[in-house]
């Protein structure tokens, strides 16, 4: 028979167990607080946006999900759980992210933090347009009106104090590049690549602004990856080897330089108390793809969806598309968005590399 001493010592290591859980993986400076996580941009962090929009840049149906909870698809981009899922649940604020637009939103998430982000969107307003998905300036609106929710929900003075201490994040401009510029072209007569950088970093300066005035003040900015090696763009135009696509990769790096020096420079200055910080998932990312027996992927060129060189969204699907046996030894979900792995090792790299640049 167990003695009260024992029982009460069962209780103590039961109790410290659960607290730990609840605080997530990441210990956090002393001085970073953290209320909530807001993210903006693209597919790699829309959590089912696009479900409710008219646009046929949506995943919402099978196998997109298939390693989600109960593998329901729910308009997440990849298999399971995106970089805004993970993000939350490092940081111990909550399991997963939901969509701003999602109909079974409820007030308590609000408080938490929520998925502005629009798949295929970009800093171009062309971008979103040409695909009928969110712009940025749309998803400001909404962000706009999400803080009017939430002063009625917790009153102005708490409402100014979570905003003031949450992260935002912006994930954009791999579309612009990938499918803007180079693929459909749209913008090739009216910008050499170099203007056209240049225009996409001062959209996204004019974002980043507009944010802080509604009240963000610990903003993330992520880099472009290397897009010249997604699966789609290599089979598009990679030759008959599907190599990566330098060219394309270049123009990410060019827009990379440029808005980590707007952010790290200008945008810093002109924004007091703020916290702005250029996340680079260039290098990450092409290290993955590099070297990918260091981190036990077996195919990084092909996606896990289909043949794996151009399924994407409404072309990777149940009826046309079978899946890989094991999708764990794939970088890429489809040909486009990485699977939940290659996302986790990402993210978990991010947050040991940035999260102190906030305090």
């Amino acid at each position: 028979m167990l003695c009260c001493s024992s029982i009460l010592s069962l209780h103590l290591m039961f109790l410290f167990y659960v607290i730990l859980l609840c605080e997530g993986k990441t210990q956090l400076p002393k001085n970073l607080t953290i209320k909530a996580v807001f993210v903006f941009g693209d597919s790699i962090v829309d959590q089912g946006n696009n479900n409710n929009i008219t646009t046929i840049v949506k995943c919402n149906f099978p196998p997109y999900g298939k390693d989600f909870v109960n593998g329901k698809p729910t308009g997440r981009f990849t298999n399971a759980k995106t970089p805004a899922d993970l993000i939350v649940d490092e940081l111990g604020i909550k399991e997963l992210m939901p969509a701003y637009l999602d109909p079974n939103l409820q007030a308590e998430d609000l408080k938490t933090g929520v998925s502005f982000a629009s798949g295929a969107c970009g800093y171009d307003p062309l971008t979103a347009i040409s695909a009928q998905v969110i712009p940025l300036s749309t998803q400001l609106n909404y962000f706009q009106e999400y803080v009017g929710k939430l002063k009625g929900l917790v009153g102005e003075k708490e409402a100014i104090y979570i905003l003031n201490n949450s992260l935002h994040f912006v994930v954009a401009g791999s579309n612009d590049i990938a499918n803007t510029y180079y693929t459909i072209g749209f913008r090739q007569k009216q910008y050499d690549i170099d203007s056209y950088t240049d225009m996409m970093v001062d959209e996204a300066a004019d974002f980043i602004q507009d944010l802080y005035k509604m009240g963000a003040r610990k903003i993330g900015v992520f880099g472009i990856p290397p897009v010249g090696c997604l699966p789609f763009q290599r089979t598009l135009s990679g030759g008959i080897a599907r190599l990566c696509v330098e060219e394309y990769n270049q123009a990410a790096q060019l827009a990379n330089t440029k808005l980590s020096a707007a952010i790290n420079g200008t945008l810093t200055k002109k924004l007091p108390q703020s916290k702005l910080v250029f996340i680079d998932i260039y290098d990450p990312m092409l290290d993955l793809i590099v070297n990918p027996d260091k981190y036990g992927f077996e195919v990084v060129d092909k996606g896990c969806c289909g043949t794996g060189s151009i399924e994407v969204v409404i072309l990777c699907n149940r009826y046309m598309s079978s899946t890989c046996e094991d999708d764990t030894k794939y970088l890429f979900w489809d040909s486009y968005h990485p699977s939940e792995r290659g996302y986790r090792i990402l993210v978990d790299q991010m947050v040991k590399k940035y999260i102190n640049s906030f305090t």
